[in-house]
């Protein structure tokens, strides 16, 4: 029982990370441009705008996304709370493999919402 209640707290790291950084994203994002903190790539670093452009809508975004994962996420364990370790260890490779998915994913939504508003240059079209 002690794995299973491990594992589950484990699970549950993605969904309950994303929540809390999605709303310091959106509502308290990095003041300077950096390479250590914040949303990250070339094009949300060409100026302020797409700086905070990013962050409020990677935030919104991950805010959406934590909810989504987290529910299933319980519903889905629920079952496994008497299963072998093998199985619990199966489900928890799935589990976390969508959420992986998911979280990785959102970068391909942010990165086309930046190009959809911003041109090459991070001005706003």
């Amino acid at each position: 029982m002690w794995f299973y209640i491990m594992i589950f707290i484990c699970n549950l790291l993605i969904p309950i990370v994303m929540l809390i950084c999605g709303f310091f994203m959106s509502k308290y994002p990095p003041k300077e441009i950096n390479g250590i903190i914040g949303y990250r790539t070339t094009m949300s670093r060409k100026n302020m705008d797409t700086w905070k452009f990013a962050h409020d809508y990677c935030g919104k975004l991950w805010l959406k996304l934590g909810l989504l994962l987290l529910i299933p996420t319980i519903i889905i364990q629920i079952p496994f709370s008497h299963s072998s370790e093998n199985a619990i260890g199966y489900m928890t490779l799935i589990v976390e493999g969508i959420q992986l998915v998911a979280i990785l994913g959102s970068i391909v939504f942010v990165e086309r919402a930046l190009k959809k508003t911003f041109d090459e240059n991070g001005i706003r079209r």
